[in-house]
């Protein structure tokens, strides 16, 4: 169950990722290289600058989440462990393991729905950068 939701974390975040690639990144490496062509050595830095910048959003953003989702997923973890006691019955015990993984769904669908708003962010916070490229 657990290898189900961080596949479907790993795949909302590869078609965000994706999606902000096609639509900006590329776009502003197009335009960090129509700049670089037309520069003298200092030039060139600048052209790049715009770049970097928005690279680094998206590195930041993203590990922002990861930490978010692991902050989520290892409550819920730690929770169970300590309701798990020596001489549990097993019953108890995959009670115990059911509400984790509920817990951790929950923890998944509640970070995958986070990522439409986070993209959108990103998205325009990039815009910004593809106009001081130009």
């Amino acid at each position: 169950m657990v290898e189900l939701q961080q596949l479907r974390v790993q795949e909302a975040v590869d078609s965000m990722v994706k999606s902000l690639e096609r639509e900006n990144i590329w776009k502003m490496q197009g335009l960090m290289f129509r700049c670089s062509a037309g520069c003298l050595h200092q030039c060139v830095e600048h052209c790049h600058a715009s770049l970097a910048q928005a690279q680094a959003l998206v590195t930041s953003e993203m590990e922002k989440f990861q930490d978010r989702l692991a902050r989520c997923t290892m409550h819920f973890s730690d929770k169970a462990k300590d309701s798990i006691n020596v001489g549990m019955t097993e019953l108890k015990e995959l009670q115990v393991k059911r509400r984790l993984e509920t817990c951790m769904t929950r923890c998944v669908d509640d970070h995958v729905n986070l990522i439409p708003t986070m993209t959108t962010k990103m998205k325009e916070s990039l815009i910004h950068w593809e106009i001081a490229v130009c």
